[in-house]
């Protein structure tokens, strides 16, 4: 090899040696920590990605779950780049089915505010009190309008969900702990809701049934705000799961309440109740002892056991104090493919369903709604909220913001970026510290998006969007309301009066944080 060739080769060697000791010590990106150099190859194509498309590959919207354009959002929200696009609309508007579309007003009913700037960060709390309706020791309004999802450690990293807590803790969001126990990922200073699953883990005995003592020291010792019993999910709705005990670790076992190396099995049913009537009398018993508001996160399939407990509510009695409909579609644990693709309804119509019969019964202002399954997205979002949803949960679309880059490998414990895995390979590049704030910002341009449609409707908060405001499309040939749409009688899905009235002079007020009321049951 001639010198000069020689001296060439040596120089790009040394050139590849710096980029890939950069790569290997930067923490910004989790791809390039894990695959340095190689990893520019992805950045390169997503860069060169919107001329590329015009001639081979996808649109920006054919990728499911999460097309290329609401992925865009996520990440340039998350990272506080431009969200913004030109020239228009690249969705195809014209021939459609079931495209969303804002009525916004000239002239609203009411003054509202101006519309936030992209730096501001919104004051965006819960349109209700969680557990006020029926006393609670210690009901509050949630700060945070959009909150984090349900995802169990053992499913996600520790440093994912750490990041994800942090983050929550920095915009004043809740943080749901998933059913896989609270581990110390947990804790760096989000609220919880701590979840409880068919397997009870971190409040079970020896047996592993259900154990209130342990629940109650469990949430004494930890900023736990509210209790959610999980009846199924939208990934696999009706199936339990088992992680096998060589990846039982000694972290996931303390998590979750178990042995070492020991399998471990999530039935598909509770056996702490069996049918409505059980149910809420667990429901009353932990809020008995716990003081704090109880609720059920559940898709939507067999429509007899909502008919049964809005009947079993009805007298005011007992009953939960939050109801979460997870869409057929959502997806942060892994499942057979049947049940991902088939099982539960997608949740406009799942939630249309449940909204409905609180509505018919009268017992909707008693109850905070909360809604996930590709409710990140704003304009899912802006149709939960007109059916209805009170609270937005984020799920997949925080392990967006963490870093996640939808590689669909959830189940196989290589996911390339550490969100999805316990492999050190993979989770040492992702920073929990930088990741966090991500999060933060990402909840922020969320809340504040949906700040400015609201405006643009003519109304101060997301949640007093109504089935009116919005109208659905059929291409560019018809369009149906919203309400009439699912369903939806005079009034359906909207706050009651005085809901309304306090949630405007909430606005109207403004100030930040979560407030702790008392309430008489009602």
């Amino acid at each position: 090899m001639s010198t000069p060739v020689r001296r060439t080769a040596l120089g790009a060697l040394a050139a590849l040696g710096a980029v890939a000791a950069h790569d290997l010590v930067q923490k910004k990106h989790a791809v390039l920590r894990n695959f340095p150099v190689v990893g520019h190859a992805r950045y390169l194509v997503e860069r060169l990605g919107p001329e590329l498309r015009q001639y081979v590959v996808a649109s920006n919207d054919e990728e499911r779950p999460f097309s290329r354009d609401q992925r865009r959002f996520v990440y340039a929200s998350a990272k506080m780049e431009n969200a913004y696009v030109g020239f228009g609309t690249d969705n195809d508007v014209e021939r459609t089915v079931g495209y969303p579309v804002v009525r916004h007003r000239t002239f609203p009913e009411q003054p509202v505010g101006v519309m936030p700037h992209d730096g501001d960060d919104v004051h965006l709390p819960g349109a209700k009190v969680l557990g006020g309706p029926r006393g609670r020791r210690h009901a509050f309004r949630p700060a945070s309008l959009v909150n984090i999802s349900g995802m169990s450690f053992g499913s996600l990293s520790g440093p994912a969900l750490e990041a994800m807590n942090r983050g929550a803790h920095a915009v004043g969001a809740w943080h749901n702990t998933g059913e896989g126990g609270l581990s110390r990922h947990h804790q760096h200073g989000g609220d919880l809701v701590f979840q409880v699953g068919t397997a009870y883990f971190a409040c079970r005995d020896d047996q592993g049934r259900f154990d209130l003592d342990a629940l109650a020291d469990l949430v004494a010792a930890n900023p736990v705000v509210a209790v959610e019993i999980k009846l199924s999910q939208g990934a696999k709705p009706g199936l339990g799961g088992m992680l096998p005990g060589a990846k039982v670790n000694h972290e996931i076992a303390e998590a979750r309440g178990i042995e070492v190396g020991e399998d471990c099995a999530s039935p598909a049913r509770h056996t702490a109740f069996h049918d409505v009537d059980s149910m809420l009398d667990l429901v009353e018993r932990i809020a008995d002892r716990t003081g704090l508001p109880v609720g059920i996160k559940s898709a939507v399939g067999d429509l007899h056991f909502w008919d049964e407990l809005v009947a079993a509510m009805a007298d005011g009695t007992r009953g939960v104090d939050f109801v979460t409909v997870d869409g057929g579609e959502g997806g942060t644990g892994a499942a057979p493919m049947l049940f991902s693709d088939s099982v539960a309804y997608p949740f406009r119509l799942g939630f249309a369903e449940v909204r409905r019969r609180f509505d018919e019964a009268g017992i909707a202002d008693r109850v905070t709604f909360i809604g996930s399954g590709k409710l990140g997205i704003p304009e899912n979002a802006l149709v939960a909220l007109a059916l209805g949803v009170d609270l937005l949960n984020v799920g997949r679309e925080a392990m967006l913001a963490v870093g996640c880059i939808q590689a669909q490998k959830c189940h196989t414990d290589h996911c390339p970026t550490g969100v999805a895995t316990q492999k050190v390979r993979y989770t040492r590049g992702l920073d929990p510290t930088d990741k966090s704030v991500r999060v933060a910002n990402y909840v922020r341009s969320l809340r504040r998006d949906l700040s400015k449609v609201a405006s643009a409707v003519g109304v101060p908060h997301p949640a007093l969007i109504t089935t009116d405001d919005l109208d659905v499309l059929e291409g560019d040939r018809r369009r149906t309301g919203l309400g009439e749409l699912y369903g939806y009688g005079p009034g359906g899905g909207r706050l009651g009066d005085a809901l309304t009235e306090d949630l405007r002079r909430l606005m109207a007020g403004g100030g930040p944080g979560r407030t702790e009321v008392s309430s008489p049951a009602g």
